[in-house]
């Protein structure tokens, strides 16, 4: 199957959001009624929490089978559950605080206190992943990953020139001495963040255009981790006209202007 890659441009976040929420529903209602159950990983960042805020506001909203959604996480800064900074705190805001979700089916990574070091919380989680895992693989074959992408052109907390941009002997890493506060995270690898059938990745704002122009471009990954994510499907990279700056015109789709 070829993996198909897009750009789509809007206006401004909130336009984007909008779309991607209605999209986003689409699709898993699609899905649950073709298969049983489907895994979502999520990002954090103003773009998506954008997202997810705008998927609690759609009235089509209830249409998902929630108890049927299992919910993963890209990455995860080094933080107690319940602080400000945590991807999963504000996703829960967001979205998952108010829906019917099954809690067995919401998969954080682990917190400070929960295991031994930062180390043991990586192996904890790889274990959690190859748990839900089929066919003896190390993770789910996700059915849609949501990616935020930084200025710097980072994914997850896969960062330019790190170590964790070349691990592909591990589902999860613990990064330390991360580039941007708090130093000490937890990221899904470039195999796993590439054993999802559509990745999303959503970007707004100038600060973006250059990370996407060249992830876009062709850059290594070690360089432009963005420039590594591949969904097995479809890799589509939803960006407001700020963020667009530096596309190329032949790039862009046409289907949500």
């Amino acid at each position: 199957m070829t993996s198909e890659r897009r750009v789509l441009v809007h206006r401004d976040l909130p336009a984007l959001a909008d779309a991607v929420a209605a999209r986003f529903i689409m699709e898993v209602v699609d899905l649950l009624g073709k298969k049983p159950e489907v895994h979502i990983v999520l990002t954090g960042g103003g773009a998506g929490i954008g997202i997810l805020t705008a998927i609690n506001e759609s009235d089509a909203r209830d249409r998902v089978d929630w108890a049927r959604v299992h919910v993963w996480w890209g990455d995860e800064r080094w933080v107690a559950h319940d602080h400000a900074d945590r991807n999963e705190r504000q996703a829960r805001e967001a979205l998952l605080d108010h829906v019917a979700l099954s809690p067995a089916c919401i998969h954080p990574f682990p917190a400070p206190g929960e295991t031994a070091d930062l180390d043991s919380a990586a192996e904890a989680h790889a274990a959690e992943l190859r748990a839900a895992a089929s066919g003896g693989a190390d993770a789910p074959a996700f059915d849609i990953t949501f990616l935020g992408v930084g200025p710097d052109g980072h994914i997850a907390s896969l960062f330019p020139e790190s170590a964790g941009t070349r691990t592909t002997d591990r589902s999860v890493i613990a990064v330390r001495n991360a580039p941007k506060p708090p130093p000490e995270r937890l990221s899904l690898t470039f195999p796993t963040i590439n054993r999802s059938d559509r990745i999303w990745l959503a970007l707004s704002g100038a600060d973006k255009a250059s990370a996407l122009g060249l992830a876009l471009a062709g850059a290594a990954p070690f360089e432009v981790p963005a420039a590594g994510a591949q969904g097995r499907q479809s890799t589509v990279f939803f960006v407001d006209s700020a963020a667009a700056a530096e596309v190329p015109a032949e790039l862009i789709s046409r289907e949500y202007q």
